[in-house]
């Protein structure tokens, strides 16, 4: 099995845009609209103030992506690198994509300048997630995500 991670392009807009929607029906139940997601993958794709995308290739298929997005931390000084939008297809869970998906991104994180680490957010039951995370090295940071929505 050769598994590699690379940079997104827009020739993986589709992919990205497929695993997102089955990432939201399957940790959340939810069904996203398909136009609007296309055109804020597409925003990330073109625009890195936004965020980037790396995916995982097994034997060139593509099996996984995610997306990591930024946060300034006054506290720190510093960024925090957000993971979000992890997804690996169910045909390669267990088979390391995950991992060379978190290495990669770690990498990057520690040869980048003032990069604090790295932060995500996991549905609360979502056990499996947790459990993979924990596994990695994440810890429960102790904070509630909370939010108010603009309607849109």
């Amino acid at each position: 099995m050769s598994l590699s991670v690379r940079p997104a392009t827009g020739a993986d807009l589709a992919a990205l845009v497929a695993f997102n929607v089955a990432l939201a029906a399957e940790t959340e139940g939810r069904h996203l609209d398909e136009e609007t997601l296309r055109r804020g993958v597409a925003r990330v794709l073109a625009d890195p103030v936004c965020g980037f995308y790396r995916v995982a290739e097994v034997d060139g298929d593509l099996a996984g992506g995610l997306l990591v997005t930024f946060e300034w931390s006054d506290w720190r000084c510093g960024w925090w690198w957000w993971l979000q939008s992890v997804y690996v297809r169910p045909e390669y869970r267990g088979r390391g994509v995950f991992g060379a998906l978190l290495a990669a991104v770690d990498a990057e994180a520690a040869a980048t300048p003032d990069t604090l680490g790295l932060r995500l957010y996991v549905e609360q039951d979502n056990q499996r997630a947790q459990s993979v995370y924990a596994a990695r090295g994440f810890e429960d940071a102790r904070y509630r995500v909370m939010e108010r929505a603009r309607p849109r």
